[in-house]
């Protein structure tokens, strides 16, 4: 029997950077997914030894570990599927000797902090049972898009069901994608944000959250706040393909916060207003195209007003600036998302807009190298197929 789980990609639609000084942030779902299949093996299999198998298909890399070694490295593993411990510094640097031999390409170093996340996951909630992991995704690496929780949540909701720590909420009917309860869905958050810690060191848990329960969360000081979209919400999402260092960036705007303490301390507070007004927009509902194009309009204007506030942090950058003057060509409003310094920039896709200049849209932006995806906004979280 082979599992695969899905987990979502995330976006902000308002407050990243201000989060970190205490203003209201607002992430949604989108409907790119990151999906990991698992198959488990006989003991047998393999001479006897079996191993521990993951496929990046879309790297086209394989990586594999003999059971036999995984047991010399953490020792005799019962592959506890509880609540989840945090990785010791032991197991940590076991785990990196593990990683000794692997052939990752130098271009993707990167790789390694998600295969120790990955080694980390499966031994801990399979032990060193043999098995073969494949992961397909949707999503652009590194572009703020929270492909490393997707990856993290999809593993862990294949790896929970196949232990039978979880079971899906509903339906048993084979090749159907189902959805978890909710007590099963904060265990696999729970072990997809020590996932995201192996990777990021120190992660918010907004991506992992919003990745595994879907839909939209307001996040601030810690607390989370599920919010629900009445009406569909759709964005056109343009990847700029330029890399940008998070760590820096947020630096940057501390730095900046240091040197002129009362001006953007105005700033947080204008973009904790804007994370708090979108969040009351986004659940009011709206029943006809006068109401929905209100809403829309409502919500573009704080978008727009967002951007001019993240540009005051210093943290926009020349290809943002270009989705951003192409758009309002035709009179669509974008903000960057994430990090910023390149990576991804949204565009609010009115209801009522034209295919075809959305088409055109689509067509100028891709004309400077970049990537887009239209996406639908604030849908469902991890979800579960067997067969």
């Amino acid at each position: 029997m082979e599992v695969r789980a899905r987990a979502p990609g995330k976006i902000i639609l308002a407050g990243e950077h201000a989060v970190v000084h205490g203003s209201a942030a607002v992430a949604a779902a989108i409907d790119l997914y990151t999906t990991s299949s698992l198959r488990l093996l006989p003991e047998e299999e393999d001479g006897g030894a079996g191993a521990v198998e993951l496929d990046l298909r879309d790297s086209a890399l394989v990586f594999s570990w003999p059971c036999s070694r995984l047991r010399g490295a953490l020792g005799e593993l019962s592959g506890k599927a509880g609540a989840p411990a945090p990785c010791s510094p032991d197991k940590l640097a076991a785990i990196a000797k593990l990683m000794e031999g692997q052939e990752i390409p130098e271009a993707k170093i990167w790789l390694s902090a998600g295969l120790s996340a990955f080694l980390y996951l499966y031994t801990s909630i399979l032990g060193c049972r043999p098995g073969k992991t494949v992961v397909i995704s949707d999503l652009p690496i590194g572009a703020g898009l929270g492909s490393s929780a997707a990856f993290c949540v999809s593993m862990s909701g294949a790896l929970l069901t196949a232990s039978g720590a979880v079971g899906t909420g509903r339906g048993s009917g084979a090749e159907e994608w189902q959805l978890f309860g909710k007590d099963d869905l904060e265990l696999v958050n729970q072990w997809a944000f020590q996932g995201e810690k192996i990777i990021h060191g120190k992660p918010s848990g907004i991506d992992n959250s919003v990745s595994t329960f879907g839909s939209m969360i307001k996040f601030k000081k810690g607390e989370l706040t599920n919010l629900r979209s009445r009406n569909p919400v759709k964005m056109l999402i343009t990847d700029t393909r330029v890399g940008r260092n998070t760590k820096a960036l947020v630096a940057g705007v501390s730095e900046r916060a240091s040197r002129h303490p009362d001006a953007t301390a105005s700033v947080f507070n204008a973009v904790n207003s804007i994370s708090e007004e979108l969040s009351s927009i986004v659940e009011l509902a709206a029943e006809d195209e006068i109401a929905i194009t209100s809403k829309e309009d409502k919500l573009a204007e704080l978008m727009e007003m967002n951007q001019g506030l993240l540009q005051c942090m210093g943290v926009s950058h020349s290809s943002i600036e270009t989705v951003l003057r192409t758009s309002l060509k035709y009179s669509l409003v974008s903000k960057l998302t994430g990090a910023g310094g390149g990576g991804c920039v949204l565009t609010l896709i009115p209801t009522l807009l034209a295919n075809i200049v959305l088409e055109k849209v689509a067509t100028e932006l891709e004309s400077y190298g970049f990537r887009c995806f239209k996406v639908e906004v604030g849908g469902r979280g991890l979800q579960v197929c067997r067969g």
